[in-house]
């Protein structure tokens, strides 16, 4: 199957806003494949001839950076999807307010900021549950070192992992 590709890069620069966008898509793709359903196939046993033939079709695939594809045999016409929008990110981008903006241009903290901010300040910075640290690593099971992948299991003998298993 022989397939042939195009890329558009689309560059700009705007130097009296220092701004500048770049942009590199995969434009159009047209693959040779065999078409479905259009195959000849004859044999002469008299003759020990045979013949075989595979019709073959152009796949044409147009992709732009404004989530249109059209997609079809060249030749026959194209259909034209709307692909769904989806965020790169998980989060949308943070934009930071207007600098030198007054409190009145200013949008409102969100209301679960708000919340969080109003118990830390009623906190006043102390966590109600504070340990300090070496509390915290009294708890924790001693720090065996491995110098090599197969000593940890040599160095537990039967009885050690029998009383493990007994609680």
């Amino acid at each position: 199957m022989a397939t042939s590709e195009l890329s558009c890069l689309l560059a700009e620069e705007n130097s009296e806003r220092r701004e500048a966008f770049w942009a590199e898509w995969k434009d159009l793709t047209l693959s040779t494949r065999p078409e479905e359903g259009c195959s000849l196939h004859e044999e002469d046993a008299q003759r020990h001839e045979t013949y075989h033939r595979q019709g073959q079709c152009q796949a044409l695939v147009q992709r732009s950076p404004w989530l249109v594809m059209r997609m079809g045999i060249l030749g026959r016409g194209l259909q034209e999807y709307q692909l769904p929008y989806q965020r790169v990110l998980p989060l949308p981008i943070f934009t930071p307010a207007k600098v030198g903006a007054t409190k009145e241009e200013r949008e409102e903290t969100p209301v679960q900021l708000r919340e969080l901010l109003a118990l830390e300040t009623a906190l006043g910075g102390q966590c109600v549950d504070r340990q300090d640290v070496a509390e915290i690593t009294k708890q924790l099971p001693p720090v065996v070192p491995v110098s090599k992948p197969g000593t940890l299991r040599r160095s537990l003998s039967r009885s050690m992992s029998q009383e493990a298993q007994r609680g």
